[in-house]
């Protein structure tokens, strides 16, 4: 009902007239799917790790007991797969499409695992792509997924638009790089997420340090970094650093993302096992 249909003084009721009034872009999961939670996974710019960190949560959550999923809605630039050595392309059925599963369980739909060719570019408009990501998952059976964790690209664009608007996203976790600019990409996806009504559940920074093999010691390469800084400027809560590490690069490119184990993202995963 909106404000001008309805048939009462709205003075004590403006609140829920104003919100009856907001379009409603959500779009139905299918029939057969049954998630729990939906968590987005953002960065203000590209390059700074947010897939990589997406498949370390999902990762780390299944093996805490949780059931997880991937959506995969970098359709430009799908790595998910790749990173857990899925390359069995996904088959359908009259019910909808079925995801493929890694070897820790974890299920996942991408883009990468529609075409035969791997290196075939995407060049699609912002439409036909938002269009791909609302079928992932209206049209995909997530049978049973404690958390879904949607892999978003960079940006405020099309795409992080239409995940928020149609999804029913139920927290979104930030990834930063240590440099100066963090705060600015903090601040817009924070806009974002205002806008939205979407709840930040923290914020994680990726390429934090490289650890010295030798002593041990912390090398700040891109000097000291600010994430932390800006997470108490923000009220977010700081859920931890990724550094650089030579062998979960290995790991990823090997496929076997999930055989490492660090317990850097522990404040990650007790936040979202926090999640009523």
């Amino acid at each position: 009902m909106t404000q001008e249909s309805c048939s009462h003084d709205c003075g004590s009721c403006q609140q829920k007239c104003e919100e009856a009034k907001k379009p409603d872009f959500s779009v139905p999961a299918n029939p057969l799917s049954n998630v729990r939670k939906v968590i987005g996974i953002v960065s203000g710019k590209g390059g700074v790790g947010k897939s990589l960190v997406t498949s370390l949560l999902a990762s780390a959550m299944q093996k805490r007991g949780s059931q997880c999923g991937i959506l995969d809605a970098d359709i430009t630039g799908p790595s998910i797969p790749k990173m857990f050595g899925v390359e069995t392309l996904a088959t359908a059925n009259e019910s909808g499409i079925l995801p493929q599963q890694s070897k820790g369980g974890v299920d996942m739909i991408s883009v990468n695992l529609l075409v035969e060719d791997k290196a075939t570019p995407v060049i699609w408009r912002g439409p036909a792509i938002a269009g791909v990501v609302k079928q992932f998952w209206s049209d995909v059976i997530w049978s049973y997924e404690d958390y879904l964790f949607v892999d978003m690209p960079p940006g405020t664009g099309d795409v992080p638009l239409t995940v928020f608007q149609s999804l029913p996203v139920d927290g979104i976790i930030i990834v930063t790089s240590p440099q100066e600019l963090v705060s600015m990409i903090v601040e817009k996806a924070l806009r974002m997420a205002k806008e939205m009504d979407i709840p930040i559940l923290g914020i994680i920074e990726n390429m934090s340090y490289i650890k010295c093999p030798d002593c041990g010691k912390k090398i700040k390469l891109f000097g000291e970094g600010k994430t932390s800084e800006t997470a108490a400027k923000y009220g977010i809560d700081f859920l931890g650093e990724i550094p650089l590490s030579p062998e979960l690069a290995a790991l990823c490119d090997a496929g076997n993302i999930e055989y490492f184990s660090d317990p850097f993202l522990d404040r990650a995963t007790e936040r979202l096992e926090s999640l009523k």
